[in-house]
């Protein structure tokens, strides 16, 4: 085996601090302040603990704040992203699809921490859904990596065009496409197409906006607004006008559906400024009215290890 080279991408101390005004806490309940205090040493422990890990096996490796980085990563057999999901999300779009990606929950929920807290506020944590790995379990799965024993799966990824430019970014779970206020109503029109000959009518909407997900997003916010979970090797995209302003039975049947690998969907804005979101709160590109974008699965895939609730099962 070959010296191999890892990048820990880790996600931002600061990413704690939220609680901290002027140096003074916002919460005077001292179970939310040590709650708060306590996802950071955690946090912090778990980015040693992988340090650790690396330095006492043959590898080189360096490590990077996800703050401080926005090129594209390179160079690397390997990232190891410390986190969440929103830490391996920002992870997968420096990345193309020639090194893998392996996720590290650096801050689990604890379920008796939620029994005992949940009355008085949320105590959740790093929901992790993508990340394959824990502090648990990293050393055994990074040996299984580095022996050829585990192989990465390869995610379909979503590419975005604004008049007729690509994004760099590729969406791993979804794009929001909305107006830039959250209680505004957004005009658009949108139809799918394929091999540039349309496949379903014009659909002209009202609404506070339209959301496109991957097979690795149909299990986050798409699934909440009644979405379906689709399998996670699919490379199909699944959408949903969201919020739509009709009283037509058979408008609200075109509001959610489906887009195929050999199809892309042409979206026409029709309002004065709109916001793409891509995974999450960021990236974000802005639109104006009468921009077009079209969104397809004809993007690089992303190769990942995939927990072991996403694996294929076998037959």
């Amino acid at each position: 085996m070959g010296r191999k080279r890892v990048l820990l991408f880790l996600k931002s101390l600061d990413a704690y601090s939220f609680h901290q005004l002027n140096g003074a806490s916002r919460s005077t309940n001292p179970k939310v302040l040590h709650y708060l205090d306590d996802r950071c040493r955690v946090h912090k422990d778990a980015i040693e603990f992988c340090k650790n890990i690396l330095q006492r096996k043959s590898i080189e490796w360096d490590a990077t704040f996800r703050s401080n980085i926005s090129r594209p990563i390179q160079d690397v057999d390997l990232v190891v992203s410390v986190g969440g999901d929103g830490t391996l999300l920002q992870a997968s779009h420096l990345l193309d699809d020639s090194i893998p990606l392996l996720g590290v929950n650096s801050d689990p929920t604890k379920p008796q921490e939620v029994q005992e807290l949940g009355n008085e506020f949320d105590a959740t944590r790093s929901t992790g859904y993508l990340c394959a790995a824990t502090v648990n379990n990293f050393e055994q799965i990074l040996s299984n990596i580095l022996e050829g024993q585990t192989t990465p799966s390869e995610l379909s990824r979503m590419s975005i065009h604004v008049n007729s430019m690509p994004l760099s970014t590729y969406a791993l779970n979804d794009i929001l496409v909305a107006d830039p206020c959250p209680a505004s109503a957004s005009r658009f029109s949108f139809r799918i197409r394929e091999d540039g000959q349309s496949t379903s009518p014009l659909v002209n909407c009202r609404s506070s906006g339209l959301r496109v997900c991957t097979a690795a997003g149909s299990s986050a916010a798409m699934l909440s607004a009644g979405g379906f979970p689709m399998p996670i090797l699919s490379k199909d995209l699944q959408y949903m006008v969201r919020e739509p302003i009709t009283r037509e039975a058979s408008h609200l049947s075109l509001m959610h559906g489906t887009i195929k690998p050999d199809q892309s969907m042409d979206i026409d804005w029709y309002t004065k400024d709109g916001l793409i979101f891509i995974d999450g709160s960021r990236p974000v590109h802005p639109i104006q009215h009468s921009d077009t974008i079209q969104v397809s699965s004809h993007a690089p895939v992303l190769k990942m290890f995939l927990p072991n609730h996403l694996l294929p099962s076998k037959i």
